[in-house]
């Protein structure tokens, strides 16, 4: 079987990491993890060339999980990692990966962060610990870190803890491991002294090198845009309406959502169509036909499905859900640029996800920029030219007498004019696609006399709750706040607001951006009906809409920021102090939601909030 035939459940991967995997949407390996997975099930040590975004933490990760005792409570693998932003990267993926797996513990630690935590969680009991080799030394110093159970050590992005000067705590920490253990180690390159460790502590290791794409197709040009605010599906259908489009590849990362993103396109007049791995080869090889000969201008695919594409009318590729490694990026903006043809690639980016754009970036040594989506003026200007010109080619082309009559009867039984009639059939026409969107609100209400006053019409103005616009919010002390009272939406309804608290603070290093966008994402609610934020030493206050539906309530609860779970509770005015009262699970749970008054949720099908949301599971990544 070649490698690119290779599944996931040809790799005897456990029952409960194959069904995290197919949760997630992995359908097929990456060349690191087909060639690696199999030789660490078996027990071999390996020494593995591969670089950031080749899928490599998934190789390790993988088998990890698959070989662990969940009864036994001590540390059977460890991972070392040269920064804390990869070692949470890394502990973060564990999670994703141990979905299925009841009890599984994983536990991040690193320089910078307090020992109190770490060390409560290690009497408790790990399975996983991942690590930069300085506070590791800490920890085994301390003794409060005990290797003698462990089965596995990783070494990743070994020559660049060898940079930044850990190689000697490397070789020291592997000193402390037992005799009978396996060894991965993953390095972009081969130094003398990465090889000596080699050398020294692995066992007759397999070599796996996988040979990486760094450059991407030159005649793409590459763009980003951060998801925020704006629905994911109304940005994309901006970006439709002002792009000059032939064919187009959107990528999602389940089969599901390649149905209901086409759907969804599908009524808002695009010519779209899905295709996954559920389809058969004949229904597979029909549609992308129907791409080729023009019958359909958009292909929302997943990435086996699209594999193997070659459409030269592709003019643009969207990364709609964000790809999980930087190869599989390069496979898909690989679509576009064809045939001496110019392409685009956007790239849709969640606050949660920039350090896989950072990735990206390095693997193909091309720095993606950022692009503005378009205004709804913009928008609007669009739409009116191409009605003027469509009613144009109209009037050019064909005189219709039967629908002339008919107006003409409708001006004799009406007291209305010709012009009003025409506005009239125009609104009807449009009224699905309508020519005049609602202006963006700036925020320029605000005058120096009600500076730093709550002004319900400056709700969705970025400024209300960044740091830069409340300095003081952020040097450690604590704001006063009014309770949270109610915006204006754009339908002119009344929304009120409550005030919330969650467990994230100054010493979790949170900042506003990561509770918007974890709530923004977690509740399917749009960033400007989240309100003030404020940050405290060890909590934050922020405010949103009233009448949050209890399933919603209690998934975010379990919402991790910065590796520290949101415990979302209602507060009041009293309880934004540094001191403020923390009420226990048990006392939330006791506590009702309020209903949403009718007047807020009545041009809003299911209030502000989307019940959907309460379906996700909840999402492990900070």
């Amino acid at each position: 079987m070649s490698e690119s035939q290779i599944q996931f459940s040809d790799l005897s991967l456990s029952a409960a990491v194959l069904q995290a995997l197919k949760n997630v949407g992995y359908e097929q390996p990456t060349p690191v993890q087909a060639q690696a997975i199999p030789l660490l099930l078996q027990g071999h040590d390996i020494l593995g060339t591969a670089q950031t975004g080749t899928g490599k933490t998934a190789a390790f990760a993988l088998p990890i999980l698959s070989k662990l005792d969940l009864s036994l409570k001590k540390p059977q693998a460890l991972v070392l990692a040269p920064t804390r932003e990869l070692a949470i990267q890394v502990a973060e993926a564990m999670q994703t990966y141990s979905a299925q797996m009841k009890g599984f513990h994983v536990l991040p630690v690193y320089g910078g962060q307090g020992m109190g935590n770490q060390l409560s969680q290690l009497r408790r009991g790990v399975h996983v610990v991942v690590g930069t080799p300085g506070r590791i030394m800490d920890h085994l110093r301390r003794k409060t870190l005990k290797l003698d159970s462990l089965k596995t050590v990783v070494l990743d992005e070994a020559d660049e803890m060898l940079r930044m000067g850990f190689i000697d705590d490397v070789q020291t920490i592997l000193d402390y491991t037992p005799e009978q253990r396996q060894i991965a180690l993953f390095s972009a390159t081969m130094p003398a002294p990465i090889r000596k460790i080699a050398d020294k502590h692995l066992k007759q290791p397999k070599i796996v090198r996988i040979e990486t794409r760094t450059k991407t197709v030159e005649a793409t040009d590459q763009k980003y845009w951060s998801v925020s605010g704006t629905n994911k599906l109304d940005a994309l259908t901006r970006l439709l309406e002002m792009e000059t489009i032939d064919g187009m590849v959107i990528f999602v990362r389940t089969k599901s959502s390649t149905v209901e993103l086409a759907d969804r396109l599908e009524a808002r007049g695009y010519a779209a169509s899905p295709i996954n791995g559920d389809m058969s080869q004949q229904l597979r090889e029909k549609t992308i036909t129907q791409l080729k000969n023009g019958a359909i201008d958009v292909l929302v695919a997943t990435d086996v499905a699209a594999r193997g594409i070659d459409v030269s009318r592709i003019s643009h590729v969207i990364n709609y859900d964000m790809p999980y490694d930087a190869e599989t990026y390069v496979h898909r903006i690989g679509r576009t640029g064809r045939a001496g043809r110019s392409g685009k690639a956007i790239l849709f980016v969640a606050p949660r996800e920039r350090r896989l754009l950072k990735s990206i970036e390095k693997m193909t040594g091309q720095t993606i920029d950022a692009v503005d989506l378009p205004t709804r003026k913009q928008v609007s200007e669009r739409r009116i030219n191409n009605f003027k010109n469509k009613v144009k080619l109209q009037l050019a082309e064909t005189r219709n007498e039967a629908i002339m009559q008919l107006m003409q009867e409708i001006l004799d039984e009406s007291e209305h004019s010709a012009l009003e009639l025409a506005a009239a059939m125009t609104a009807l026409a449009q009224s699905s696609n309508p020519l005049f969107l609602p202006p963006e609100k700036t925020g320029k209400s605000r005058d120096k006399a009600s500076e730093g006053k709550r002004n319900k019409k400056d709700f969705d103005k970025p400024k209300s709750r960044a740091s830069e616009s409340r300095p003081e919010a952020f040097e450690g002390r604590p704001i006063r706040s009014r309770k949270a009272k109610a915006i204006i939406d754009d339908d002119g309804e009344t929304v009120d607001m409550e005030t919330f608290r969650i467990a994230v603070g100054h010493e979790h290093e949170v900042q506003p951006g990561d509770i918007v966008g974890a709530i923004a994402n977690e509740a399917d609610i749009q960033s400007k009906y989240i309100g003030r934020v404020q940050i405290f030493d060890n909590h934050s206050t922020v405010e949103l809409p009233a009448g949050m539906p209890k399933e919603v309530f209690r998934h975010l609860q379990s919402v991790r920021v910065r590796q520290q779970k949101l415990s979302i509770a209602r507060s009041d005015a009293s309880d934004t102090g540094r001191r403020g009262n923390r009420r226990s699970a048990m006392d939330i749970a006791k506590e009702s939601v309020r209903k949403p008054k009718k007047r807020a949720a009545s041009k809003k099908p299911g209030g502000t909030f989307n019940k959907k949301a309460g379906s996700k599971k909840p999402h492990s990544k900070s």
